[in-house]
This record gives C-alpha cells, structure tokens and sequence, in this order.
C-alpha cells in the first residue's frame, strides 16, 4: 500500500484521540478521584474485596497491575493469531468495544459495589492495553523509516488535544451540574464515565475505517493459538543477533516502570498525600496534558537534531529529579509545578520510545505484529512491576511518598542500560546495523 498516505495518517493518528480519553479520564482524573471519595468512610480508607479489606489505593494499584499482567499473558495469543489469519483490525476492534463497553458500566458503580467496579476497570484496561498491540504495529505498515518519530508525536499529540476537550467537558459537568439539567453529587462523574466509552467507541470508527484491510482470512486451527507465543520466541532469540534492540528493550523495561506508574497513580497520590480537592487535582492533570502536546513534538524534534539516544536520556534524568521532588512536595503549588515537569516530559517519552523500537527493528521485518507484540508485553509487565511495587511499598511503610522515590532506582538502570544503546539515524544506518 502507498506509505505516508495524508488520510491514513490522520485516520492511524485519531485512535489515540479515540482511547486516550480512557487513560485521562479513567485512570488518570475522574475515576481515581471518584473512587476514593467512594470508597472512604470517616477516616477508615479500607475496603472488602473478595473477602480481603485493604487500604482503597493498593487495592486500586493492584487492581491496574492484574490488568496488565492478563493483556501480557494474553498478547501473544492474539498476536499470533492476528498475523496468522490477518485479523489485526478485527482483534483491534474487539479490545476497542471491550474497553469502552466497560467504561460504560462504570456508570453503575456507586461505592458499594467495590467488586463490580473494580472489575470493570480491570476489563476496560485489558480492552486499551489489548488494542495497542494492534495499534502500535500498524506505524511500519503506513509510514516511512524517516516519519516515524514525526508520526508517532503527532499521534500523542491528538490523544492528548481530544482527553483535554473531553476532560474539560466533564469537569464543567461535575462543578456547574445545573448548566446540564442536573443534580450535585456523584451522577455528573458517573456521566463522565458513559462520555468515555461513547468517545472511545465513536471516533474509533473512523480509524477502523481507513487503515488498510486485512490481507489475507485463513482458519485459525488449534495450534494457531500457540503460534504466538511461538513468534515470541522467535523474537527473544532473535535479540541475541540484534543487540541494540536487546539493550534498549532492557532499557525500556526498566524506565517504563516508573514511567506508568507514575502516570497511572499520580491522582491518588495528590488526594491521599496532600489531601489536594478533585478540582485541583483534575486541573494539575490538565496541566499534565496541555504540556504535554508541545512537549512531544520538542523532544521530537530533539531527537532529530541530536538523536534519539540523547532525547531520551535527558528525559530519564528528568524523571530521576522527579520522583525525588515527588517525596519532598508539600503543597499544591510545588505539585502544579511538578505537573508542569510530568508533563513536559511525558508524551516525549511514550511517542520516541515507539518510534525509537521501530527504528531497532531489523530493516526487512515483515511480522511487525510480533515484534511490537514482544514490545507490549515488555511495557505491560513492566507496568505490572512498577504499579504493583508502588502498591505493596505503600502497604509495607505506609506512605505513597516512598513508593513514589523508589520508582527512582528503575529510571537510573534504565538510563544507565540506555548509554549502551546504538540507536540509527537514518534508514540506511539501521540497514548497516542489522
């Protein structure tokens, strides 16, 4: 197919303004905020689940490392599949309804229901992160060698500009309820969650409707469902001829550890550790997310400039400083002042660390579902680490300021593993390096 096709383009580029409303609104904003207020009584934050009572936030971080934990496991799976038969879209599309149906259901959860609401943020986790795959592997397939930073920064920076508007809409809803025929209380947030998944499902379609078809429909027979973790395989071994790509992917595993934790779980910090109101807690995120629109076009154009290994290893230092500036914060202005920081840094860090996997992959890949499979669950398991250390370091001492400083030690390995890392800087580099 013609690559860097202007409608294609803009078509892969509104998935991201499609599902990263799920990830400002449910696991960054309303949802978190919604839930502990919930889910707190008096002074007692310990809900029962399943039997088990623990505090509302580690149950919430390990709620979010389960999740990612089943996408990691279940990937190659589907991954093998969808390369087998050519149903990429198909799998795609499914993830897209499973995630933005469960978001839907979250209208329904009150506080009471602990259990159904935890199990559908669970689902609707496991519907973005298993759509990703999908999403990410597409990028080789419309674009050029030389676009991918460009194209990818632009894909962030149009998840990031579509969760604002969404966010926006949803905070007037939940602070003027009137101007919309409502009642205070919990209805507004609950609302927020039924505009997410209706967004996520709606624009989805566009995208679903111009990437390219399937190119080819076999019968999946049974020892297709192994193929996967067969490709996987592959993968892994194949590393051992690829050392760039096997040190970066150790690089990424450790510094996107903190990366998602601190995303995932900055909400909760604010509300726990500096008792920061839903309002000021939303509008730090805003900050978050409107920096981080120019920020990921700067670091790309860094990147360009000075290479990809040097853009990220200015931000992994950023992030060093920043967990340790999280643990010292006491205020609500040092924490706007450190959401400006996330922010500036944050979507640089997502959209160069795809394109810089990319640009590692040998030149001649054909399986590009494989590859950025094996790069899935490289970030989901490195999420799970990284939400599920936060967790238990919270349950252990007692503070999210301590799990908030360890996530510190992952950036330093991670930025010491990434100085050992070649990264190419044009096509023809990558071909010399294969």
């Amino acid at each position: 197919m013609e690559l860097n096709n202007p409608r294609v383009i803009k078509a892969w580029c509104l998935y991201d303004w499609a599902n990263s409303v799920y990830n400002l609104v449910i696991t960054s904003t309303i949802f978190p905020v919604y839930y502990i207020a919930v889910t707190t009584s008096g002074d007692s934050d310990l809900v029962n689940f399943f039997g088990f009572s623990l505090p509302n936030t580690v149950l919430y971080s390990y709620s979010l490392s389960f999740s990612f934990l089943v996408v990691a496991a279940m990937q190659p799976i589907l991954s093998g599949i969808a390369d087998y038969s050519g149903n990429k879209k198909n799998f795609m599309k499914f993830f897209t309804w499973l995630g933005g149906l469960s978001c839907i259901c979250l209208f329904f959860f009150d506080g009471e229901n602990v259990e159904f609401g935890i199990t559908c943020s669970v689902f609707a986790s496991i519907g973005y992160g298993g759509a990703l795959v999908f999403y990410n592997s597409y990028l080789p397939e419309i674009a050029t060698y030389d676009q991918y930073d460009t194209i990818s920064a632009k894909g962030f920076s149009y998840g990031y500009i579509g969760s604002v508007l969404l966010l926006i809409f949803n905070l007037v809803m939940i602070q003027k309820p009137e101007w919309f025929g409502l009642t205070p209380g919990n209805l507004p947030a609950k609302i927020s969650f039924l505009t997410v998944g209706v967004w996520w499902i709606g624009f989805a379609q566009i995208t679903f409707y111009n990437l390219p078809e399937n190119t080819q429909s076999k019968k999946i027979m049974m020892q297709h469902l192994l193929n996967g973790y067969n490709e996987i395989r592959k993968v892994w071994f194949s590393l051992a001829q690829l050392p760039d790509l096997k040190k970066y992917l150790r690089s990424f595993f450790f510094y996107n550890t903190g990366v998602q934790t601190i995303m995932y779980l900055a909400a909760t910090f604010g509300s726990k550790e500096l008792e920061l109101s839903a309002v000021k807690l939303i509008m730090s995120v805003l900050i978050i997310q409107l920096v981080a629109i120019p920020g990921s076009f700067l670091f790309a154009r860094l990147s360009n400039k000075s290479g990809n290994r040097f853009s990220l290893s200015t931000m992994v230092i950023m992030w060093i400083f920043i967990c340790i500036a999280a643990y010292l914060v006491q205020n609500e202005f040092q924490f706007y002042a450190l959401a400006f920081s996330v922010g500036l840094i944050m979507g640089g860090i997502q959209s160069l660390s795809r394109a810089t996997f990319t640009k590692l992959m040998p030149a001649n890949t054909i399986d590009h579902a494989s590859y950025f499979s094996f790069y899935s669950v490289t970030y989901n398991i490195s999420t799970v680490i990284g939400t599920f250390a936060f967790g238990f370091i919270e349950q252990l001492t007692g503070s999210m300021r301590n799990s908030a400083l360890s996530l510190g030690g992952f950036f330093v390995i991670g930025f010491i593993l990434l100085l050992q890392v070649r990264i190419p800087r044009s096509e023809k580099e990558a071909y010399k390096l294969d």
